[in-house]
């Protein structure tokens, strides 16, 4: 399709793809064409290599926000587990268990609207451990913190701050009314002030249309995040959106490869949702466009078996730590 390699061609020369051609894309291109093209752009601004994440829920249940998505909110009845904080040992055994298979990047994340100064204090020491007995890079995900609590992870080895934006403005008051994307942007931009990376990205497949997908993607490249996560909504009973339907798989590689085009050398990261997807629509995403992902079990659910996942990496072509 000769629209595929005029914007493919323009990307690799450094130029940019407008909404109107990212919407064409997606609606008119065929997929594997599209997808091949995702993988070629991926390819020249990412190589070949894999970034590998994983993350331990360090605070479960409890929250008072009202994201119609999530397990965890007091919202909801859905059976979640719940405690105030992680033990320490049973998340420095992680951490080792994730380090010696390779993993690259290791996240404490905790429910709730933000961490007290307290229980900052606490994670901080825990951080100061892993970083002391581990190869892990260090990322946090605690809320919507105030910059004062993101100088003190840092200082304590912390070099990635998590905030997903989860779906684009627009859209966002249908799933939540406890907190904006504004208080996002704010976290963000107050990470990127004390030298911290961030990554951020959200979930499709909550009842938004491609077009607010496409403006989703806009939205994340116009923020210059390092890390797009990418998850695919697992509807849990008990949420507002247990019941929604599942995004078709040929849908979700269409939007990584669209999403490609639009965030050429950015991480796209493969997180939650891979797990009930076919192992051939897996590879076509990750031969489309994606080129990082979270290994292990996710806050809630469980996910896939790390050594299935360097497998299918190596497979794809791809290379770790």
């Amino acid at each position: 399709m000769e629209l595929i390699e005029t914007l493919k061609r323009r990307i690799l020369d450094g130029g940019q793809i407008t909404k109107a051609e990212a919407l064409q894309l997606a609606a008119e291109a065929d997929l594997n064409s599209l997808c091949d093209a995702a993988d070629e752009i991926r390819r020249h601004f990412c190589g070949d290599h894999m970034d590998t994440c994983s993350i331990v829920n360090a605070r479960s249940g409890l929250c008072g926000e009202d994201c119609k998505w999530c397990s965890q909110s007091k919202q909801f009845a859905t059976g979640v587990e719940e405690y105030a904080i992680v033990d320490t040992d049973k998340m420095l055994d992680l951490a080792h268990r994730y380090d010696e298979l390779g993993v690259k990047r290791y996240s404490l994340v905790t429910s709730g609207r933000r961490v007290s100064r307290r229980d900052a204090e606490k994670f901080c020491n825990d951080y100061r451990l892993l970083r002391e007995q581990t190869g892990l890079k260090l990322c946090a995900s605690m809320g919507l913190v105030d910059k004062k609590t993101l100088q003190m992870l840092k200082d304590a080895g912390v070099e990635r701050y998590h905030c997903n934006m989860e779906t684009s403005s627009a859209f966002f008051p249908t799933l939540c009314t406890s907190h904006t994307p504004e208080d996002k942007r704010r976290v963000i931009a107050d990470a990127k002030s004390v030298g911290l990376s961030v990554c951020s990205g959200g979930i499709i497949g909550m009842g938004e249309t491609m077009e607010q997908r496409i403006d989703f993607a806009f939205e994340l490249r116009d923020l210059e995040v390092d890390s797009v996560p990418v998850n695919v909504l697992n509807p849990i009973k008990g949420t507002a959106l247990e019941h929604t339907p599942l995004l078709p798989e040929e849908e979700i590689a269409r939007t990584v490869a669209v999403w490609r085009f639009i965030m050429p050398a950015t991480v796209m990261r493969f997180a939650g949702g891979r797990a009930r997807m076919s192992k051939e629509s897996v590879k076509r995403i990750l031969r489309g466009g994606m080129n990082g992902t979270m290994i292990g079990d996710l806050l809630t659910t469980t996910g896939n078996k790390a050594a299935d996942d360097f497998q299918l990496f190596a497979e794809c072509g791809f290379t770790v730590k």
